[in-house]
């Protein structure tokens, strides 16, 4: 694959925060449970041959610095809770935090972890897709999915995410483009790399076969 170094967007993988996505009942807010998993999205991401940046924990910290070099690793601390559990950090946090570290970037592609499917040439087709659209999605067989691309003009409203559904509302504000590629990966989010030996099968009901929109 043949990139435009002079616009080049940073794919941002995030392997810090709950994992929640911006829609609906039918997938619920997890937390990374395995390096495996996080290894394996990396190497998609890198061999996209865009830049990539990795924002995570002190737990995940040393599986992305075997990928990345230590200034492409951002490390959000995890704090523990007078309960004795651990507050993880939000998924705005998380993405403030990764496009708040290339504020040159010509976008970014935001990449969560447990995408380990997703293919590289997928993750070069969004970033393009950012030269003309303020918003860009992976699409697979009419389904919106993953990644999800910005452009740089949105970099100050990136930063300043108010909350969780801040970049859900993003997405619904300014005109966004469906990419259309041959790759169910986008589709795909997975608790552990064990899941690959399971049969995949569609959420029950008429949702499962409707466009969604874009997921984080």
């Amino acid at each position: 694959m043949v990139l435009d170094m002079a616009f080049c967007p940073t794919v941002i993988v995030l392997a810090a925060g709950r994992g929640s996505r911006f829609y609906g009942p039918l997938r619920a807010p997890r937390q990374l449970d395995d390096a495996d998993m996080l290894d394996a999205t990396l190497r998609q991401a890198v061999a996209s041959e865009l830049p990539v940046l990795v924002v995570t924990t002190p737990r995940l910290e040393a599986s992305a610095r075997a990928h990345v070099a230590a200034r492409d690793v951002v490390v959000l601390p995890e704090v523990k809770q007078p309960d004795g559990g651990t507050a993880v950090p939000s998924l705005s946090d998380c993405i403030a935090a990764g496009v708040g570290t290339r504020p040159g970037a010509s976008g970014w592609v935001v990449l969560p972890a447990d995408m380990p499917l997703v293919q590289p040439g997928t993750l070069v087709a969004v970033a393009q897709a950012l030269r003309v659209h303020a918003v860009a999605y992976a699409q697979h067989a009419g389904r919106r999915g993953h990644p999800v691309g910005f452009a740089a003009e949105l970099y100050s409203e990136l930063v300043q995410l108010p909350d969780d559904s801040g970049a859900r509302r993003l997405v619904a504000r300014y005109p966004s483009c469906g990419v259309d590629v041959d790759d169910p990966g986008t589709q795909l989010d997975l608790e552990s790399l064990r899941d690959l030996a399971e049969p995949v099968a569609p959420p029950p009901g008429p949702r499962a076969w409707a466009p969604a929109p874009p997921a984080f």
